[in-house]
């Protein structure tokens, strides 16, 4: 299973993104939720043809990710809105620093306010929390991943946003790599088993990594020859003999309850990645807010 690397601050297009065509799709969904049959409130208090300039502002230190797919949003509403940014998505953000403006219709930048902050603001909090935790790892050998514990739609905005934070993508989707897990132990009948038909049958340059829970199951996966395993809801001294046991005969990660308050501790065993479902399950959206004012 391979990792992939941080890509260009501001790019949407890679193995893991959005192209723009399900950029767009995404975004067109999102709009329809929010807004039904049209902003009724706008309709009945703006004049038509009222043109405004709105600006996105940080309330907080934060690192930016979701300015392209703001600046989709306003787009989609109408390509009249002059969108532009005021930096780039991955910078690190002080309170009060303007991150963009847009200018064009008041009809279309009331319309999209709220779905290009929900978007800015998860995006942006993803980043945030992934950038404290790389600031955790500081001085360690040990990278962190995220999981497919996504929002459903949103897993290719999400793990971008990772990345822009500092931490590297776990899979994808599930033809990105062979991870066998304790229910696939449960209905083959082991990890010997497992593994043993995992290699017989994977696709080419494809590496094998199971999930175990002890030492005894650590050592039969090293005995059958595994490429990698997933220490599963360890403690640190745990996972420390395992490491040792280990010896970098193969690559080994661990997950379980890991978050920015433990993570050091985790790190400190020597252990070679951590994955961490909190990054996308449970960041804290950040506070950016979006100013109109008439043009």
């Amino acid at each position: 299973m391979g990792y992939l690397s941080p890509p260009t601050a501001g790019d949407l297009s890679g193995p893991v993104d959005l192209s723009s065509a399900e950029l767009r799709a995404l975004v067109e969904m999102a709009l329809a939720e929010d807004l039904g049959q049209g902003d009724l409130t706008t309709a009945v208090t703006v004049q038509e043809g009222m043109r405004a300039c709105g600006t996105f502002r940080s309330k907080q230190n934060l690192v930016i990710a979701g300015l392209p797919v703001a600046a989709m949003v306003f787009h989609v509403l109408d390509a009249a809105v002059k969108w532009n940014p005021a930096l780039e998505d991955g910078k690190d953000v002080a309170t009060g620093t303007v991150l963009a403006s847009a200018c064009g219709p008041a009809t279309a930048l009331l319309a999209g306010e709220r779905v290009a902050l929900n978007f800015l603001q998860h995006l942006s909090g993803i980043a945030t929390y992934a950038r404290r935790l790389k600031e955790e790892l500081a001085g360690t050998r040990t990278e962190f991943l995220d999981t497919r514990k996504t929002t459903p739609g949103l897993r290719n905005l999400q793990k971008y946003a990772v990345r822009l934070g500092g931490g590297q993508n776990h899979r994808l989707r599930l033809d990105d790599g062979i991870l066998i897990k304790n229910n696939h132990l449960q209905l083959v009948g082991g990890i010997r088993a497992a593994v043993e038909n995992a290699k017989r049958h994977r696709p080419p340059g494809y590496h094998v990594e199971v999930e175990v829970t002890s030492l005894a199951q650590l050592e039969e996966a090293l005995e059958c020859g595994a490429d990698g395993v997933l220490l599963d809801n360890m403690t640190p001294a745990e996972v420390r003999q395992c490491v040792e046991r280990a010896a970098r005969r193969l690559r080994l990660e661990v997950s379980g309850g890991i978050d920015a308050t433990n993570i050091r501790a985790y790190a400190a065993t020597g252990v070679d990645y951590i994955s961490v479902g909190a990054l996308t399950h449970s960041a804290p959206a950040v506070d950016i807010n979006f100013r109109i004012e008439p043009a």
